[in-house]
């Protein structure tokens, strides 16, 4: 999205490569305006006088981009960068949890629990999670000298990345968030790229979900301010998590298009897929209303993301 860089015609389609790599979009003739033949294109090329199926895959392209240029960052990042693993290194420790009265120390590098090999983070909560509550003994590297220790896991509260509190086995740990990167091939990393994209997507279906029942407190929903801190504030850290931000916000973006509301892409899928299941387009009265309660509900949104970003900045 943004200014074009650079593009290329074919026939009468343009194809362009622009500034921003937080979205795409495909605009069709007569799509937003009536100028078809001042553009050099008859009246049944335009857009709204293609057929039903014609238009729905139009109506998708815009979105589909979205996602396709999140898994181009994936994988552009995994192929120049490496796969991110994180380091099963103790960054904090809590206090009066299993972890600090057995020893555990901030630093400390752990190397297996419960006879398993700990070559990531993850090793340690999918562990500690499946031990039933049973005493772990658990291998740390402190400064290049071999500790062990033996805990015994609490049933404990936390909060996961939904921001919901669950109960848990926990030792009391907390991940130091040091990474190391693992270098993949082109085509593995390409796979790399889609599981993360399709994770994502995942993700955020399911915080949408949670934001409907009501699981997920509908003050963490973010607007332009919030992205432009995060772009700001990963900016500073360098260039991967900024292109990491950037998939995250073009996933987003695809997602939120998909909906099947009037004005975004979604609705007129929505449209496309009625007009074929009843033979006839939906009437204009219809859809020009269902329009203007899509636009009223997308502006109430973006008016209650944007005050949730201002009272997130107040406190």
């Amino acid at each position: 999205m943004g200014p074009k860089i650079f593009g290329i015609r074919k026939g009468k389609t343009e194809y362009r490569i622009s500034l921003l790599p937080i979205g795409g979009f495909v605009s069709g003739v007569g799509e937003y305006d009536d100028e078809v033949e001042s553009l050099g294109f008859t009246q049944e090329e335009a857009v709204t006088n293609r057929p039903a199926w014609q238009r729905l895959i139009i109506a998708f392209a815009g979105p589909f981009m979205n996602l396709l240029i999140a898994w181009l960052i994936y994988w552009g990042v995994t192929v120049s960068s490496g796969l991110a693993v994180s380091l099963p290194q103790v960054g904090a420790v809590i206090e009066g949890s299993a972890a600090m009265e057995a020893g555990i120390a901030p630093g400390d590098m752990i190397t297996s629990i419960d006879g398993i090999r700990a070559d990531s983070w993850n090793i340690v909560p999918e562990t500690v999670g499946a031990s039933d509550g049973r005493p772990l003994k658990v291998v740390v590297d402190r400064a290049g000298t071999q500790m062990e220790f033996t805990m015994t896991p609490r049933r404990s509260t936390r909060t996961n990345i939904f921001g919901e509190e669950e109960v848990a086995w926990l030792i009391g740990v907390q991940a130091s968030g040091a990474v190391r990167y693992e270098r993949r091939g082109f085509f593995e990393s390409a796979a790399i790229g889609l599981r993360q994209t399709w994770n994502m997507i995942d993700v955020t279906i399911t915080s949408v979900k949670k934001m409907i029942t009501g699981a997920v407190a509908s003050e963490q929903v973010g607007g332009p301010i919030l992205i432009a801190q995060m772009l700001g504030s990963q900016a500073k850290v360098g260039l991967v998590p900024l292109m990491l931000l950037a998939a995250l916000i073009s996933v987003n973006l695809g997602l939120l298009n998909l909906f099947p509301i009037p004005v975004l892409d979604g609705g007129a899928i929505l449209f496309c897929l009625i007009e074929m299941a009843i033979r006839r387009p939906v009437p204009e009265k219809v859809q020009e209303w269902s329009m203007k309660i899509g636009a009223g509900l997308l502006i109430g949104l973006m008016v209650f993301a944007t005050f949730n970003d201002v009272m997130r900045w107040i406190r």
